[in-house]
């Protein structure tokens, strides 16, 4: 059975929810990636933080990035994954919500992330045809 921790990207890092979007900004370069998990003050997950959250929700909106923090843009039930999950119990959480990113969560501490990426690596071309249709659905 392959499972989330076979199929995600290893070395995924929170962002404090204290921290600012330009510090978030320089995260995502230096770590070149489009996304990060945002960690309350407990290391509890609260929300994800994508690149066009910060252009779109912060800079277009005439807002600074250096005032306005993580936390301020972490919006509803952030969705996750035991690292023991199934790979079918991933789509369907990615599905379900229309959702491109996943954090991996194993005893409570966040050991990875999963993307399309990971998933275009690991499933059948029929699997990743219904992925896409059902994410990318208007």
């Amino acid at each position: 059975m392959t499972t989330a921790r076979d199929i995600m990207h290893r070395g995924a890092q929170w962002v404090p929810a204290h921290e600012t979007l330009d510090r978030a900004a320089q995260m995502m370069r230096d770590l070149d990636v489009g996304a990060l998990p945002i960690a309350d003050e407990n290391e509890r997950l609260c929300g994800i933080l994508t690149d066009r959250d910060i252009v779109v929700g912060c800079v277009a909106m005439g807002h600074d990035p250096a005032r306005v923090t993580c936390g301020d843009m972490a919006k509803g039930t952030p969705r996750w994954i035991e690292a023991g999950a199934d790979v079918g119990a991933v789509l369907e959480e990615m599905q379900s919500h229309q959702i491109r990113r996943l954090p991996v969560i194993e005893n409570k501490q966040l050991v990875g992330m999963i993307s399309e990426a990971d998933l275009a690596q690991h499933l059948t071309d029929d699997q990743l045809k219904a992925f896409c249709e059902s994410v990318y659905a208007s």
